[in-house]
Parts: structure tokens; C-alpha cells; sequence
């Protein structure tokens, strides 16, 4: 788990809010606090679609960032600033799949139960915390050093500014 502080929040914001740069991950819950606090939760209620809809859209546990991304957006854009947000995201199943075969550790995509990127903007400053989950517990945390790795390569090759913290 790796803390980054984002030294460029408008950019930042820009590339979540406006930007496709995030698209290709779930989200788990996000939360925007203005003049009301809202909750979402990223879990799909799959009674909601039919069978059909479900396998035509290839639609998984989690919402894609990308459906959810304008509803955000929408709750934060104005003249005043979102007093906090907090938004975890999720790498989807076929993106951790990838990775791990990336980044040649040894162990299956079935062993993850996730890799995540949580994101808090609070006191006019905005944090990106990576985390990972795995279903067996392991002393070794190659996982947890590649993701890291990974997430500040991410935010540098779309010129994101960070310091650790």
C-alpha cells in the first residue's frame, strides 16, 4: 500500500471526472459530500437486467467506472467545491489477469480478490491509496509492490503530479 498526495487536484479531477483515464476500472462505492452526502454503491442488483441483457453487456459484479463517472460529475460540478469525495475503484477480472501476467508473479488471477485504487479528497487536499486483496493469506508482498509500482507509472504516463507520502 503506497499513499500518494496530488499536487495538481483541478488536473486530477479532470482526468477522473471528465476524462476516460479511469473508464477501464469498477467501481466499488464512491461517496460526494456538497449540499447533501451521497452513497453509491458499486454492487450490480442483477435481478434489475435479464439473462439476455446480462450476458449481451457482458455485465459483472460492479458497475464500470465510465457509467458511473458522469453521475459524479454531476454532483460535484459547480461554483463551490465538493466539500470531501471518496471513490474506490476496482481493476476489472480480464485487467488483473493481464497484470499478473505482466508483471510475471507467481500466482493466478483467482488468487486476487482485488487491486484497488482509493481516492479521497478532503481538506482541499486529494489522496490516491492503493490496496489489494488476495483470498489466502501470504507473508510474501510482491502483489502489493508490483500494484504499487504499477499506480505511479499510471498517474506519470497521463502526467499526473504526485508526491509520496
Amino acid at each position: 500500500m503506497v499513499a500518494l498526495k496530488i499536487d495538481e487536484i483541478g488536473a486530477f479531477t479532470r482526468h477522473l471526472f471528465v476524462g476516460e483515464t479511469f473508464d477501464r476500472f469498477l467501481l466499488r462505492e464512491a461517496s460526494v459530500s456538497t449540499y447533501n452526502t451521497f452513497h453509491i454503491d458499486g454492487h450490480i442488483k442483477m435481478g434489475y437486467y435479464s439473462e439476455e441483457e446480462l450476458e449481451e453487456k457482458q455485465i459483472e459484479d460492479f458497475s464500470s467506472w465510465n457509467v458511473i463517472r458522469p453521475i459524479c460529475f454531476m454532483l460535484i460540478k459547480g461554483k463551490k467545491l465538493p466539500g470531501s469525495f471518496a471513490i474506490t475503484l476496482q481493476m476489472p477480472p480480464d485487467g488483473v489477469e493481464k497484470f499478473i501476467a505482466s508483471s510475471g508473479l507467481s500466482m493466478n488471477a483467482e488468487q486476487v480478490n482485488g487491486l484497488y485504487l482509493n481516492i479521497r479528497y478532503e481538506n482541499e487536499e486529494l489522496y490516491c491509496v492503493t490496496g489489494t486483496s488476495l483470498n489466502f493469506f501470504t507473508l510474501d508482498k510482491s502483489l502489493e509492490q508490483e500494484w504499487d509500482e504499477s499506480v505511479r507509472r499510471f498517474l506519470k504516463n497521463h502526467q499526473i503530479i504526485y508526491q509520496e507520502s
